[in-house]
């Protein structure tokens, strides 16, 4: 089974850790991952973008010209859709984006999104981030000792770390989230991940019971 070097917070390496994508994920779906992200910043949308209609544009009722004898086209309002400064004729109005595919595909989406990271070597493990008050140097430190600086870069701990968390939301590109809330959007747009190994434990014993669960759940209907 490959092994995944593992730094403490000066960037030496201390030990390794073995895990290999299958144990996520058996495989990876980009057809599934491509669903779930797009659903995540569906969700993210404000939906309040809007346009005016004819009724909602400010301008007289008074028609421009007589009805004939002009030579021009018959014309009844300076609001009307064709004319510039006029409303629109399908107007754009508020609207809810929001949508949400089955919990179970994005658990198996997450799971995968993080197997992708291990498979395409953009995952780097410390053996524990602890930071006795928040620290922005000391985060910025640690980024630069295991060759993360500069790059956009989602921190995953076991649970949430005020401490970690107020360490690096002030560093650009960078964003942290307890294992709980991981999802395959936010793991997939940085370019690394930065895991603890207390973390990647969890997110193991998460997978392993998601296929236990699975597996009892396909024999239950055998």
């Amino acid at each position: 089974m490959p092994s995944l070097p593992v730094y403490n917070r000066s960037g030496k390496k201390v030990g390794s850790y073995d895990i290999e994508p299958q144990d996520l994920a058996p495989r990876i779906s980009k057809q599934l991952l491509h669903d779930a992200v797009v659903m995540y910043q569906a969700n993210r949308r404000m939906g309040t973008h809007k346009t005016k209609t004819r009724s909602e544009v400010a301008g007289t009722t008074k028609k421009m010209y007589r009805q004939k004898g002009t030579g021009n086209a018959r014309a009844g309002s300076r609001r009307s859709g064709i004319r510039r400064g006029g409303g629109r004729i399908h107007a754009i109005r508020p609207r809810d984006y929001s949508y949400s595919l089955p919990r179970r595909a994005l658990q198996v989406a997450t799971c995968m999104a993080i197997a992708s990271k291990i498979a395409d070597d953009q995952i780097v493990i410390v053996d524990e981030i602890d930071f006795a008050v928040p620290r922005t140097k000391e985060m910025v430190a640690l980024l630069d000792a295991v060759g993360l600086a500069g790059l956009s870069t989602l921190v995953a701990t076991e649970q949430h770390d005020a401490n970690v968390y107020k360490s690096a939301r002030n560093i650009e590109g960078v964003s942290v989230s307890p294992v709980a809330e991981l999802n395959a959007y936010t793991v997939l747009a940085p370019r690394r991940m930065l895991v603890t190994r207390a973390a990647l434990d969890a997110i193991k014993s998460r997978a392993s019971m998601r296929k236990r669960r699975t597996a009892e759940a396909a024999g239950a209907t055998a």
